[in-house]
Parts: structure tokens; C-alpha cells; sequence
């Protein structure tokens, strides 16, 4: 089995699940990826608030990385620094 196999990212879409509830889960499933690991979210709008979150929490330990920007759907990368 290949490396990509065995790390798969957890792709979360989190369009129908409330925005109060999502802000309890994304942060939570981060802290639990291992260093190098990470995961996508799918959302509606730009989480730049999500953004500043994480850049004010985690800092340098979190790397985003918009992989799709609008308008529709916006999909990041969040992954945990090695």
C-alpha cells in the first residue's frame, strides 16, 4: 500500500451543519490530526474568521491552504506542521 493511500485526508463538508457547531468540530478534528497529517473542509462562503482562529491558537502548526475559492463552494487544506 502507498504512502497516499494509508493518508488519506478526511474531506469535511460542512455547508448543512450549523455555524456554531461547526466552529465546536473543525477545531476539535485538528487537534487530533498527527503532525504532517491533515484534512479538508467544504464550505459555502470563505472561513476567513476560521482562518484567524487557527493562525491565532495554533499559529505556524497549522498550514492553510485554499485548494478551491468560490463562489459557491470554497474547499481548504488544513494541515498539521511536521
Amino acid at each position: 500500500m502507498t504512502e497516499a493511500a494509508t493518508t488519506a485526508e478526511r474531506v469535511l463538508d460542512v455547508r448543512e451543519i450549523p455555524p456554531y457547531q461547526r466552529h465546536e468540530i473543525i477545531p476539535r478534528l485538528f487537534d487530533h490530526l498527527a503532525p504532517g497529517q491533515a484534512m479538508q473542509i467544504v464550505v459555502d462562503h470563505d472561513p476567513r474568521p476560521l482562518r484567524q482562529f487557527f493562525a491565532s491558537v495554533h499559529g505556524d502548526d497549522c498550514q492553510w491552504t485554499y485548494l478551491e475559492q468560490g463562489p459557491a463552494v470554497w474547499r481548504v487544506r488544513l494541515r498539521r506542521a511536521a
